[in-house]
This record gives structure tokens, sequence and C-alpha cells, in this order.
């Protein structure tokens, strides 16, 4: 169960609350599930009780258990306690990470796309001359139509290959970057995008797709064969949350038409691979015999970077096997 999952199983025990007469609510569009804070259980925990309390006229503790009795029986779900002032916080049932890194193999760099705008109205996308405009426009409209939206009018015209005189010195995938990783108040990216460094985010980002390819090809050549299973660690734990989290990150860029939200993401999940990769032995070392833990933590990696190359793809960004 991922965290968008998890969200749409809340938002039904909301729903089956109201409509058996437990709680008198307007029922929320959306609910948001995030990792528990300090005095929190379980992996995943929602404030959706203290948001509806105030309309119910009852205290949040008493809505956070009337949801809980509902949320517990749902699919995939282990176990629900309340904290707090009435935070509901959920285990999930059976080997989360694997089921997760399952679903990412199934749906390739696909992962994450779906039909959340589906009957939404249609999104506008400007077309203008400025060269960011219309970049961030054709990026946006790629998003949108990965959740299954439409774009008014078709959608900014394709940027032409060559356009803007930042091309010529940065290269495609570079000047794309510069103009759609900052946030739409700041000033485009300049040269420091071509720095083959870790202080530049595209190159962190692309080179952990690498390594995840490097490391699959390394498995390969030891006989490991990637498999999904139980990973350890809190880096581990992170990153698999990170990665759930993709497609609802994925939702949000293309209902507000940011794709400058996704590329921050891709490089919070690119350190957060690396902070994995650096705490633990993906692959054997010396005389050390490849089992059970290098197969989870190698089809761990490999989820990350199909998740990498796919969001770069959506962002029209190549993901090079090699840097």
């Amino acid at each position: 169960m991922t965290p968008a999952d998890l969200s749409r199983a809340v938002l039904c025990a909301v729903r089956s609350a109201v409509d058996g007469g437990e709680l008198m609510v307007a029922v929320p569009e959306r609910v948001v599930v995030e990792r528990p804070g300090p005095g929190g259980a379980g992996e995943w925990a929602s404030n959706v009780a203290l948001r509806l309390a105030r309309e119910a006229g009852r205290p949040p503790r008493e809505v956070a258990e009337v949801l809980r009795n509902r949320l517990v029986a749902a699919p995939g779900v282990a176990d629900v306690e309340v904290t707090g002032p009435g935070f509901l916080n959920v285990t999930l049932a059976g080997d989360s990470i694997g089921a997760l890194v399952d679903r990412i193999a199934d749906e390739g760099e696909a992962y994450g796309s779906g039909d959340a705008l589906r009957e939404a109205v249609p999104v506008a996308v400007p077309d203008g001359s400025e060269l960011r405009a219309r970049v961030v426009a054709e990026a946006a409209g790629r998003l949108v139509r990965a959740q299954g939206g439409s774009v008014r009018g078709g959608g900014a015209a394709p940027v032409p290959a060559g356009a803007g005189r930042d091309e010529a010195v940065l290269g495609a995938d570079g000047s794309r970057w510069a103009l759609l990783h900052p946030a739409p108040h700041d000033l485009p990216h300049g040269a420091e995008v071509l720095e083959q460094r870790a202080r530049n985010p595209l190159f962190r980002v692309r080179y952990a797709y690498a390594r995840s390819r490097g490391l699959v090809a390394g498995g390969a050549a030891l006989g490991i064969v990637p498999g999904a299973g139980p990973v350890t660690g809190e880096a581990a734990r992170v990153l698999t949350g990170l990665l759930g989290e993709q497609p609802a990150v994925l939702v949000a860029a293309a209902r507000k038409g940011a794709p400058d939200r996704l590329a921050r993401q891709l490089v919070t999940l690119a350190d957060a691979f690396f902070d994995f990769h650096d705490s633990c032995d993906v692959l054997p070392r010396g005389g050390e015999k490849p089992g059970a833990a290098h197969r989870a933590r190698l089809a761990l990696a490999e989820a990350a970077g199909t998740v990498l190359a796919g969001g770069l793809s959506l962002l029209g960004i190549s993901a090079p096997d090699h840097l």
C-alpha cells in the first residue's frame, strides 16, 4: 500500500462514517498522510480527525476513534492507533517495502501515472513567446496528461531544439533543467548545471540513476537478480517513503502546473538514494556470498532508479546510464 492508497483508504473511512451516520461532516476531497511526528507511532499518520472535529461538534479523539474502527479493517492495514490530540497512526500489513518495489517493477517508468485528473476541468496551459513560459507549459502539459487530464487547446507548442541562447551552452537537458528546477519566483540557473559535482542538483539526480543502473549491472555479473523483500535501516525507510510519495507528488505537480515541484522532489529522492547506498552494502564485498538481503537492497536501488528516470522523462530530460 502506497501513501496514495492509504490516503484513499482514510478518505473511504470518512465517507463510510458519514454514510453510516456516525459523523455529520462534509467529506473532504482528499486526505493527506505523512510520516508520524514526535510521539507518533506506526508508519504513516493523518490529522484528518482534527480537521473534522469542529464541524462534527465532537472532540478530535472521538472523531479519530470513529475513523480508527473503520480504517483498521481496510486491506493492507495491520493496525491503527490514536495518539496525541487525535492523530491516526497507521501500521501497514506485510512487507510494505517489498510490495512497493514490486509495484514499481511492474509499472516501470509509468509508476505514479493515473487518472486523478480524468474528470477535472481541462487545464489551460498558456502559450507564449517567452522561452521559460513555453518550457514550463510543455512540461506541465506532460504532467497533466500523465494523470489522465486534458490540456485546453492542446497545450503549448513544442519547444524547438536550439531555441534560446542558453541551449547552445548548456545543452538541451541542461537548459531545460535550468528553467524547470527553480521555483517560478527564482531566476533560472546558469552554467552551474554543467558541473559534474555533488553541488549540482541535476548531476546528483542523473548520477543517482546511473549508479542504480550500475548496481543492477554489477549484480547481474555476480548472478544476483533483484528480488523484493524486507530492507532494514533508517535510510531504507526514508528512501521507501519518498518512493511511495511519488504518485502524490506527480498529482500535485500536475494540479498546480508546477514541474518545479517534481524537479525538487527528484533531488530529494536522489539524495535519499545516496544515503541508502552509503548506509549498507547493496552488493557483496570481497568474498561475501550473495544473499536475500543483497537481492532486496538491489531491488530497492533499482526501484529508485526507475522512479528517477520516470520523473526526468516527464520533465523532458534524459537519464543516461553512464555519466
